[in-house]
């Protein structure tokens, strides 16, 4: 059985990289991630970010490329992150998310990431425009 691929964005904008906090599922509610969601039949992973990105944030993103690896979230699911720049909007808390953070260089630490994503952050975190982990 194939995994289901469950897409997320490592948003960028003026050096910043933009943190989505839960507020759902229970289990995850508070918590902070990459925006994202489930790829849809017959969408490829850049599409569904797109759609995602939309739906849960009302911004039009464009993916510009994958970071290398995929990571277990729960059984049947794992993750693959894209950075991505934000082309218009202004990103809201629409679904799924009750707050939103942009995070300059060396502001990841501040917000408590879900375990599953924390991988995926410390990549997108090395790949952030004007960080010093360059």
């Amino acid at each position: 059985m194939t995994d289901r691929v469950v897409v997320a964005g490592a948003v960028y904008d003026r050096g910043r990289l933009l943190a989505a906090r839960r507020s759902s599922p229970p289990e995850l509610a508070g918590r902070w991630e990459l925006p994202g969601g489930k790829v849809e039949p017959g969408e490829s992973g850049e599409q569904a970010l797109v759609r995602e990105l939309r739906e849960e944030l009302g911004v039009e993103a464009e993916p510009l490329e994958r970071i290398p690896g995929e990571w277990p979230l729960k059984p049947g699911y794992v993750l693959h992150v894209w950075t991505a720049r934000l082309v218009s909007g202004v990103p809201a808390p629409l679904q799924d998310h009750d707050e939103l953070r942009w995070l300059g260089p060396g502001e990841s630490g501040t917000v408590d990431w879900l375990e599953q994503d924390l991988p995926a952050v410390a990549e997108a975190v090395r790949r952030q425009p004007g960080g010093a982990h360059r």
